[in-house]
């Protein structure tokens, strides 16, 4: 078995020596030996961030999180404002060290969402077990103009960090940026440079490292060291690499780079070849004691390597790798269900950890052996990462107290006495109608309304005609926030896209598409809960939401925004669902009016300014 290497990036083992021989090309070998066994995460010591459990020393791995800038990415994901606020709340509240919370430069709303976070989240310390509040990252190109825009972002952040980045492989070099490796070297080197005059805490990334000379990134790595780089990552841009490749390649660099005991090298995978996940782990048995990762494993293409996955591999089997981390793992599965639910993306049911199947046994086998003992086919347990089993069975008789118990037992502990007596009202009604609520439809029942956008519509009635020998027609009734109501009907080739016809027109969105559409299950039976995830964009020619620049690439498309609907009726949850993916449009477009309209004050007052310095400078040249 091929074994990974074990470094920790600042260790006195990881200095520069004069071995500058690597070879990807025919595959690597793992130069040294994996850490000896240990049975448990407790410690016998501690020594600054390192413990030592049974002697052997393991070192905290920091866990950055890049949901909010590579996981929205993703084709089709897109965040609003309140949006990336609950998500870099809820990361801190997990315990995750550093949260890159954007790409400052691609838009103005880009930069306010960073800056808001780094004044609003990046000040707390609840169920922080360091004690200390979550580092806000930016990311900006190896430009001044950018990496300024970030500063002026994170600053208000009391632990704050620029990340910067530029391409290294020959491939990118060549066709992409069109400059030779010096020139590389240089922009790298005034880029970190300028950065670190700003801001203590600099993280460089050579992009497609994965696929770069590995003595190059030698040289590169060295000189960013230099001008301040304090964290230097090694991106597999296009998941190229296998894990015993990436493994190698991260000690390869920390023992050949120079320097390199002053840095932290950090793994950032992609998972094009399923393999991120695998990588990562490997290049942290290689020194790396950073890795990035995402909720759910979302970002561009087939993702990037799963917070949850990184997390409990840790937890799971700690005696095999020589870090440990201080997240709390109970929050994974509410931060997973809050991604899925703002970015509309579905976590696949045989997901590991957070998937609808992870702890679910259908072989009457595994069955017979999880109900003698829980180990014989659970690897860990459900409530390690916030599952909790539900004994107690609610329905219409059921109390107010009980309700708000199992809300508080699902995680729910911040809701307001206003927001638990909405909550429970709801969960009368549909009782009412099914008998018994489950886990599912709470779960169904507090998101939809908890993670629903503001409402520039509320849906009032809908009424739908509908059957083989007639022509599908609805008739909806909405009403606006200033209380005055329209209804519209229409025709459509069947009953939601009559519905969704006559939505356009009460809303006067007739460029609306619709981009997706799909319906889950919450529970079984005929008489189940429904919920419905629709995903929309502006087609017109100056569309209202904006477009998304791709941080990498630059290139930009329009602004997707998802809505959810939950009923025992398909069709309201169809109605309820593309509503609010309308609010979620029409909040974007009022967003951006409202920063345009402040970027013309700013243009204004700017040459307003000039304007009097110039007639100064006539009046002074007059007087003269």
């Amino acid at each position: 078995m091929l074994q990974h290497a074990v470094r920790r990036a600042a260790s006195a083992a990881a200095r520069p020596s004069n071995k500058r021989a690597l070879s990807f090309a025919s595959g690597s070998r793992v130069l040294c030996e994996p850490p000896r066994s240990s049975t448990h995460a407790s410690s016998d010591a501690e020594e600054g961030d390192a413990i030592y459990v049974h002697g052997e020393k393991k070192d905290r791995l920091i866990l950055f999180d890049t949901t909010l800038r590579d996981g929205e990415q993703s084709p089709g994901a897109t965040l609003n404002f309140r949006e990336k606020m609950d998500i870099a709340r809820a990361l801190s509240l997990m315990g995750i060290d550093v949260c890159e919370a954007g790409f400052p430069i691609s838009s103005p709303g880009d930069f306010e969402a960073v800056a808001a976070i780094a004044q609003e989240i990046g000040h707390l310390t609840t169920n922080r077990k360091t004690g200390q509040p979550m580092t806000i990252a930016g990311l900006a190109r190896a430009m001044e103009k950018d990496i300024q825009r970030c500063y002026d972002a994170v600053k208000f952040a009391p632990s704050h960090r620029i990340h910067t980045f530029l391409a290294t492989s020959d491939i990118h070099l060549k066709y992409k940026l069109k400059i030779s490796r010096d020139e590389c070297i240089r922009r790298a080197v005034e880029a970190v440079s300028f950065a670190a005059s700003l801001c203590p805490d600099v993280e460089f990334s050579p992009e497609d490292a994965g696929r770069s000379d590995p003595d190059f990134l030698c040289d590169v790595l060295a000189e960013v060291i230099k001008a301040g780089a304090t964290t230097l990552n090694i991106p597999d841009t296009v998941g190229y690499t296998v894990p015993e490749e990436y493994g190698s390649l991260i000690q390869y660099l920390i023992e050949n780079t120079p320097g390199s005991e002053r840095a932290v090298f950090s793994t950032h995978c992609h998972n094009d070849l399923g393999l991120a996940t695998a990588n990562a782990l490997a290049g942290v048995r290689g020194g790396a004691r950073q890795v990035e990762v995402t909720i759910n494993g979302i970002g561009e293409r087939a993702g990037n390597t799963a917070l949850e996955e990184i997390l409990m591999t840790l937890k799971t089997r700690p005696q095999h790798f020589p870090v440990y981390s201080t997240a709390d793992s109970t929050h994974i599965t509410r931060c997973s269900r809050m991604v899925s639910h703002y970015t509309g993306m579905s976590v696949q049911p045989n997901k590991a950890i957070v998937g609808a199947n992870a702890f679910a046994h259908e072989s009457g086998i595994h069955q017979d052996g999880v109900l003698k003992h829980q180990a014989t086919y659970e690897i860990m347990l459900p409530e390690s990462v916030g599952l909790t089993e539900n004994k107690m069975v609610l329905g219409k008789h059921s109390g107010r107290h009980a309700y708000s118990k199992r809300l508080q037992q699902l995680g729910y502990t911040d809701l307001t006495q206003e927001q638990l007596d909405y909550y429970v009202e709801k969960f009368k009604v549909l009782a009412d109608e099914k008998k018994v609520v489950t886990d599912a439809d709470i779960e169904a029942i507090v998101s939809d309304e908890l993670y629903k956008p503001e409402a520039y519509w509320t849906l009032q009635s809908v009424h739908v005609t509908a059957g083989n020998r007639v022509k599908p027609t609805a008739t909806v009734t909405l009403a606006f926030k200033d209380g005055s109501e329209v209804s519209e009907a229409a025709m459509g080739t069947g009953p939601v896209d009559a519905i969704y016809v006559a939505i356009k027109r009460a809303t006067n969105m007739p460029d609306m598409k619709l981009n997706e559409y799909s319906v889950n299950s919450i529970t079984d039976g005929t008489y189940a809960l429904g919920e419905v995830t629709v995903r929309v964009e502006d087609e017109s020619d100056a569309p209202v939401s904006g477009k998304l620049a791709n941080a990498q690439t630059g290139v930009t498309r329009n602004r997707q925004y998802v809505g959810h609907g939950a009923n025992t009726d398909i069709l309201v949850a169809s109605a309820t669902a593309y509503v609010n993916a309308v609010n979620r449009l029409l909040a974007a477009k009022e967003r951006m009016e409202s920063e345009s309209d402040l970027d013309e004050r700013k243009q204004s007052k700017r040459v307003s300014a000039g304007s009097r310095r110039s007639r100064n400078d006539e009046d002074a040249v007059e007087e003269a």
